[in-house]
C-alpha cells in the first residue's frame, strides 16, 4: 500500500504542469462547492440572528384574539382572563430548557413621552425584575429597577438607547423627569441590547416581524402599570430558551400552560400564544437552501469534467507504462497488483486536487464575503466530504484506466516501444 502511495506521488511529480492541469477541474468544483456551502452556512446563521433577537433566544408569548395579538387600546380588556400568578410565573420555570421567565404588559405608538419640548412615541413597556435579563438587555449607565420600586409603586423609568437620543440628544438623562399619561417619571436608568443586529426592513412583514425590537422603548416597573393606564390587564411573557432549537418547543409548552390556567371563557377567542421566530427562520432558510442547491448541481458539473479529465490523463498513463506493466507482471506481478497502483495513483491525483480546491473555497468564501457582504461560515465536515468525494472520484473515474493495465498482456506489452 505505501509502495503504491509513493509510486502515485513519484508519478504526479515528474509530470508537474500535466497533473496540475488534470486536477484543475476537481479543484474547481470543490472550490465552487465550499463556497457555496459556506455561503449557505453563514447565511442560514445570520437569518436565525436576525430573526430570533441576536442570540438571546427570548420567546414572547402574549394573548391573541384569533389570529391576531391582542390591543387593550382598541378591543379593552378581555374578560375571563385572570393576572399570571408567581406560581404560574414557577410553573413555566419548571418547563425543560427554560433558564428564566418575566411577565410583561406594554403598548405600541399608543402613547407619548415627553421631556420639556422633546417628545417620544414609540414602545412603552411595564415590566418585572427579570426583564432585561431574559430579553438580553445590560446596563449602559444609572440603574436598573430594585425591588423597593415595586414595593414602593416608586415613579421611576429606564430607557434604552434609541429613546434616550430621541429624547435627550446627548444629555445624561438620569435624575430628569418624564411625563407618561399625565404621571410623572424619573430616569433612573439607560440599557442596551447585549447584542445588536442591523435589520433589512423591506415589506410590510418584515416590519411586523422586527415591529418590537426595532423601536426605542420606555420601561417602568410593572407595579406602575395600572397606575398609568387605571386599569389591571393580563401580562405577556418572556421566556429565555437554554438553545435557540429549543425555542419552538418551550413556547408552544408555555402557550398551552397559559391558555389551560389563565383563561376562562365560553369561548375559544382569546388564547395565549407564542411567536414561532424558529419556523419564520426555518422557513427562509429552506428557500435558501432550495437556491444553493440548485447551485451546488451546477457545481458537481465541474468535479464531473475532472472526472473525466482524470481517467483521460490515466489512459495516457497506462500507454505510456506499458512497457513497465509488462515487467511487472513477467516477473510475477499479479492483476491486483497492477489494479491498485493505479487506482491509487488516481486517487492521490485527485484527493491532492480536492486540498487545494478546500483552501481555493475557503478563500474565495472570504473574498465574497468581504466584497458582497454575504455572511459565511466555513463547514469542517463539508470540507472534509469535499476531499473524500474528490478521492472517490478518482477511484470510479480511475477503474478503466486501471483494469485495461491489469488486462494487459505482459509479452504484447514488453514488445511494445
Amino acid at each position: 500500500m505505501f509502495e503504491n502511495i509513493a509510486l502515485a506521488f513519484q508519478g504526479i511529480w515528474s509530470h508537474k504542469l500535466r497533473s496540475f492541469l488534470t486536477m484543475l477541474g476537481i479543484i474547481i468544483g470543490i472550490a465552487s462547492i465550499i463556497t457555496i456551502v459556506s455561503t449557505m452556512k453563514g447565511t442560514n446563521e445570520q437569518i436565525k440572528e436576525n430573526l430570533i433577537g441576536a442570540g438571546t433566544n427570548a420567546v414572547k408569548v402574549q394573548l391573541y384574539l384569533e389570529d391576531w395579538g391582542y390591543s387593550w387600546w382598541y378591543n379593552g380588556v378581555p374578560a375571563g382572563v385572570a393576572p399570571i400568578t408567581e406560581e404560574t410565573r414557577q410553573e413555566l420555570l419548571d418547563i425543560d430548557n427554560v433558564e428564566d421567565v418575566s411577565l410583561f404588559c406594554y403598548r405600541q405608538y399608543d402613547s407619548s413621552v415627553y421631556y420639556k419640548n422633546s417628545s417620544f412615541n414609540g414602545y412603552f413597556y411595564g415590566v418585572d425584575g427579570h426583564y432585561f435579563d431574559t430579553c438580553g438587555y445590560k446596563l449602559s449607565y444609572g440603574r436598573t429597577f430594585v425591588p423597593a420600586d415595586y414595593s414602593g409603586f416608586r415613579k421611576v423609568a429606564i430607557l434604552d438607547t434609541q429613546a434616550c437620543s430621541a429624547l435627550f440628544a446627548g444629555m445624561n438623562p438620569i435624575g430628569k423627569t418624564l411625563e407618561m399619561q399625565s404621571e410623572v417619571f424619573t430616569v433612573v436608568g439607560v440599557v442596551e441590547k447585549t447584542r445588536s443586529t442591523e435589520l433589512e426592513i423591506e415589506t410590510v412583514s418584515d416590519y411586523w416581524t422586527y415591529a418590537d425590537t426595532s423601536g426605542g422603548a420606555v420601561f417602568i416597573p410593572l407595579a406602575d402599570w395600572p397606575l398609568v393606564y387605571s386599569f389591571d390587564e393580563p401580562q405577556g411573557v418572556m421566556l429565555r430558551a437554554a438553545s435557540t432549537d429549543a425555542m419552538t418547543k418551550i413556547g408552544q409548552q408555555a402557550e398551552s400552560l397559559l391558555t389551560a390556567s389563565q383563561i376562562s371563557r365560553p369561548d375559544d377567542t382569546v388564547s395565549y400564544k407564542s411567536e414561532d421566530l424558529m419556523e419564520q427562520a426555518e422557513q427562509l432558510q429552506a428557500l435558501s437552501n432550495s437556491t444553493n442547491r440548485q447551485l451546488l448541481w451546477i457545481a458537481s458539473i465541474s468535479l464531473l469534467v475532472g472526472g473525466i479529465g482524470v481517467m483521460n490523463i490515466m489512459l495516457v498513463t497506462v500507454t505510456e507504462r506499458t512497457r513497465e506493466i509488462g515487467l511487472k507482471k513477467a516477473i510475477g506481478a499479479r492483476k491486483r497488483r497492477i489494479l491498485w497502483q493505479f487506482l491509487t495513483e488516481a486517487a492521490a491525483l485527485t484527493s491532492i486536487g480536492g486540498l487545494l480546491g478546500v483552501i481555493a473555497g475557503i478563500a474565495f468564501s472570504r473574498v465574497v464575503s468581504s466584497v458582497s457582504g454575504t455572511p459565511t461560515a466555513i463547514s469542517i465536515p463539508a470540507s472534509i466530504v469535499a476531499v473524500a468525494f474528490s478521492m472517490l472520484i478518482g477511484i470510479l473515474f480511475g477503474m478503466i484506466p486501471a483494469v485495461k493495465a491489469a488486462k494487459l498482456n505482459p509479452i504484447e506489452a514488453l514488445r511494445r516501444e
